[in-house]
């Protein structure tokens, strides 16, 4: 995708061949900050902190941090080598328990690594896994949106058949899962994109999804930068939209989806199926099969739902438009306290959807019912 004209991914290694870089998503939309990453230790901290978010950039940032850890493990034999390896994924893996491609990233860089008997074979071989997962995640979320747009395109029909000239789609998104969620196109984003650049008129609800507000800072400056129409909504306005006919479609992306079709996604995402169930709304999840997990039957027992600090519920971050306290400046980005300093607050980061609620999956390999027959006849190779 691009950012004022000039083509970006959200994280590349830099042309010295060791420096990872990634575009610092704190700071958007008001700032744009490109970061250099030299450590798989601060790697860690970027994607606990959020510097880099969304399921597939999180896979990519692991296997780029795998790389930068073989470029500090020890050298002096191949085990020695392979027990910082596996120390440095055990530290990875723990920054986002629920993403399930952040460790999907890690085992396949120890697993490619295995079978290479020195320490330089080793590095190089971590050096290209880092590029294909981050690779495969770009075209993988670009097929996904060939796929999706087929579903806009049906709808559009229907409507200007009704309507006419006048008749657009009208798209319920939360949370981000566009390009800044994954290396690049991303997946909820994927078929709006695809949609959007065949010329199909297409208007996009945004869900702020708090506490942290991708939607409002994320998903509304790249839908912007991509010329398409959009409006920012408070999260709990998708049911009202709802019941008077203005969604006729609502696509998310997900953090973990099972073989069983249960979907891990944003909080909130449970609440927009149960409303889009109710209004007879189809509800997509798009999602590239590294966010696959083959193995958990039950969503709702089973999927690790991260708790996170509560400081991000408690307080916001924006632009001050306007000098306002003492030590602030205009145009400076603050943060502010919403609720009495000593309230407590819960933050639950993901809730989980029940297959029932959700009308398909989209993937790289074609759209499928939420179900696990459906899920395994597009990936019969997968594990049982």
């Amino acid at each position: 995708m691009k950012v004022d004209g000039k083509h970006y991914r959200t994280i590349w290694l830099d042309e010295d061949g060791v420096t990872v870089k990634i575009i610092d998503q704190r700071a958007l939309p008001h700032r744009f900050i490109i970061e250099d990453i030299k450590t798989y230790e601060f790697m860690a901290v970027v994607i606990k902190d959020m510097y880099v978010r969304g399921a597939g950039l999180i896979g990519a940032a692991a296997g780029y941090g795998m790389y930068l850890a073989a470029q500090s493990a020890p050298t002096t034999s191949v085990e020695e080598f392979q027990k910082y390896m596996e120390e440095a994924g055990q530290v990875l893996k723990a920054t986002r328990p629920t993403a399930v491609n952040l460790e999907f990233a890690v085992t396949r860089q120890l697993q490619a690594q295995a079978a290479a008997t020195t320490v330089e074979e080793r590095v190089r071989i971590s050096k290209s896994t880092a590029a294909a997962i981050a690779d495969e995640d770009a075209d993988f979320c670009a097929k996904l949106g060939q796929h999706g747009k087929k579903i806009i395109q049906e709808i559009y029909e229907k409507k200007k058949n009704l309507e006419g000239s006048s008749a657009r789609v009208n798209i319920l998104t939360h949370c981000n899962a566009g390009w800044l969620a994954f290396v690049d196109v991303g997946s909820a984003t994927g078929p709006i994109y695809a949609a959007h650049d065949d010329g199909i008129p297409i208007h996009v609800y945004v869900d702020e999804t708090r506490p942290r507000n991708q939607g409002a800072s994320l998903t509304c400056w790249e839908l912007g930068k991509h010329g398409v129409a959009h409006t920012l909504v408070c999260d709990n306005t998708g049911g009202h939209l709802m019941q008077h006919g203005l969604v006729d479609l609502v696509i998310t992306g997900a953090d973990r989806v099972l073989a069983t079709g249960d979907v891990c996604n944003k909080i909130g995402t449970y609440l927009k199926a149960l409303a889009a169930k109710d209004n007879g709304v189809p509800m997509y999840v798009a999602l590239p099969s590294s966010t696959f997990d083959w193995v958990k039957k039950d969503g709702v027992a089973e999927i690790p739902i991260e708790l996170r600090d509560a400081r991000e519920v408690k307080y916001i971050q924006g632009l001050l438009e306007k000098k306002g306290c003492e030590g602030t400046n205009e145009g400076e980005v603050v943060e502010v306290l919403l609720c009495p300093v000593s309230s407590q607050a819960a933050n639950y980061a993901f809730d989980v959807t029940p297959a029932r609620l959700v009308t398909g999956l989209v993937t790289e390999r074609g759209v499928c019912k939420a179900e696990e027959s459906a899920v395994r006849a597009l990936f019969p190779e997968k594990p049982r």
